[in-house]
């Protein structure tokens, strides 16, 4: 087997630069790159009249994409076929790829690794976000022949696949099991509605913000993702004069997401750690609502819809959800024992979700591990 060469990115790709003007009657599709190397897709579908900047680049598929701005974030990946005749701004670089040294799956499947990623984010001062195409040229990569580029590419894509068909699978199993939860909910409610605030309160810990202290904070994921832990802020490195303080059972909603599934239930863990006033948090009413089965109610898309239906405006122009708002949305509801038979059932389905959740994190680390031997172990 030959060895691996290591060469500049300027040996296997060419900067193209080059303009159209638009056409006010012609629809146009744009498209943008996704932070954190998760690749490029359709931003939207617009006519030409309602593009302030006129000078505009074509994608072509298979070119590498590159966001001038926002690189030093995983801002890059390769145009899909379906974004072909694509237009993007002049903040964007586009490279050809030279398909007889390179195959762009296997560039594809480069720019994902740390090793591409530390490059990137090297490249500079840290001052100036922004990189150049020259930057772009000057990064270094791994090289083995064309051929093994290609198996390479196969056997990883054959991974992906099973990736893909493993979280479809529980994907699956929790759509139906969500299912079923929405059937008892509204089966137990029967006709009776509450309002939200008949439920749950308003109530939050506000801590007010110390130049001497640190405030470990906590980050809400969308579409029932729960929360997630953050690093710690400095008193001196924050303008908010207080930060409300977690608490075990405390529904957290986020004031900018919301809508879209940004609110979760506090778990023992994470308590006593904070969230800018951009968050809410609300306590369940005793004797209206159980803990546990408002946590599973928020995590349904059937929820959201309603958040949904509480906000005015559209995609991310959604106002915030107020707690006014948030209190004042009307759903079925049933009474605090019937729920808790509901909880009951949750309860001996929570192993199976542990179980679920551990296989999604291992399965997800498959990718990333194979790559990270795949490129570390060239030779």
């Amino acid at each position: 087997m030959r060895r691996w060469s290591n060469v500049s990115l300027g040996e296997v790709l060419r900067h193209r630069k080059e303009f159209i003007l638009l056409d006010d009657t012609e629809y146009y599709k744009r498209c943008r790159v996704q932070l954190h190397a998760k690749g490029v897709v359709l931003r939207d579908v617009v006519l030409g009249s309602a593009i302030k900047t006129k000078r505009q680049q074509v994608c072509h598929a298979g070119e590498f994409l590159v966001a001038e701005i926002d690189a030093k974030m995983g801002g890059f990946g390769i145009v899909p076929d379906a974004l072909e005749g694509a237009i993007v701004s002049s903040h964007y670089f586009l490279f050809e790829i030279d398909g007889s040294k390179l195959d762009r799956g296997f560039l594809d499947y480069f720019i994902r690794t740390t090793g591409f990623r530390n490059q990137v984010e090297a490249q500079g001062s840290t001052n100036y976000a922004a990189i150049r195409p020259a930057s772009v040229l000057g990064y270094r990569m791994p090289l083995p022949p064309l051929a093994e580029q290609q198996a390479i590419v196969s056997r990883l894509d054959a991974l992906a696949d099973k990736v893909r068909q493993v979280n479809e699978h529980l994907d699956a199993i929790e759509k139906k099991a969500a299912a079923l939860f929405l059937s008892l909910h509204y089966k137990l409610s029967g006709d009776r509605v509450r309002r939200l605030g008949d439920v749950v309160e308003l109530h939050e810990e506000h801590v007010p913000v110390r130049a001497d202290s640190e405030y470990p904070q906590v980050g809400v994921r969308s579409f029932g993702g729960g929360l997630f832990p953050k690093a710690a802020v400095a008193g001196t490195e924050t303008s908010y004069k207080a930060f409300n303080r977690l608490y075990v059972d405390a529904l957290v909603l986020s004031q900018v997401k919301g809508w879209e599934g940004a609110l979760a239930l506090c778990p023992t863990e994470l308590a006593g750690m904070y969230v800018s006033p951009e968050y809410r948090t609300f306590r369940c009413v005793p004797g209206e609502a159980m803990p546990a089965y408002i946590g599973e109610l928020v995590r349904t898309p059937w929820f959201w819809s309603l958040l949904q239906e509480a906000t005015r405006g559209v995609g991310a122009r959604r106002e915030r959800t107020r707690p006014e708002q948030f209190l004042n949305i009307e759903l079925p509801m049933p009474p605090e024992n019937m729920q808790r038979k509901v909880v009951e059932i949750l309860a001996r389905q929570s192993s199976l979700r542990l179980r679920h959740t551990t296989i999604r994190q291992a399965n997800d680390a498959l990718i990333p591990a194979m790559l990270e031997r795949v490129f570390s172990e060239a030779h």
